[in-house]
C-alpha cells in the first residue's frame, strides 16, 4: 500500500499581528492555538495570506500563551503585513487507507485570535 500527504491540522483565518524581518525564520503562534489545533512545535506548516495570496513554507515557534500572537518570522515577514488573514496549515503522511478515515484538526480563531 502506499503513502499519501493528508491535511492534518488547519488554523484558519488568523490575524497576523507582527512583522519581524530581523528574526531568523518561522512563525510564532500562540500557544493556545499551536494546541488545539493539534500543531507542534518546529512542525514545518504552510502559510496562505488571504489578503494578497501568497503561500509560503517555513514552521511553528510556540508563542506566549493566550497572547493572542501571529508572527511572520525572517524573510517570511515579506509575505504579509499586520492585519492580514491568513490560513496555517500543517499535513501528515499516513497510509491511503487510513486516510480514507482521518479528520483533521480545524480551529476557527476570532478575529483577536482566541479560541471561540
Amino acid at each position: 500500500m502506499y503513502q499519501i500527504q493528508i491535511l492534518k491540522s488547519k488554523v484558519h483565518r488568523a490575524t497576523v499581528t507582527e512583522a519581524n524581518i530581523d528574526y531568523v525564520g518561522s512563525l510564532t503562534m500562540d500557544a493556545d492555538l499551536m494546541d488545539a489545533a493539534n500543531m507542534l512545535e518546529h512542525e514545518k506548516i504552510q502559510v496562505v495570506n488571504v489578503n494578497n495570496g501568497e503561500r509560503i513554507e517555513t514552521y511553528l515557534i510556540k508563542g506566549e500563551r493566550g497572547s493572542g500572537i501571529i508572527c511572520l518570522n525572517g524573510p517570511a515577514a515579506r509575505k504579509a503585513v499586520v492585519g492580514d488573514i491568513v490560513i496555517i496549515i500543517s499535513y501528515a503522511v499516513m497510509d491511503f487507507e487510513a486516510a480514507k478515515t482521518f479528520q483533521p484538526t480545524v480551529v476557527f480563531p476570532n478575529a483577536a485570535n482566541r479560541l471561540v
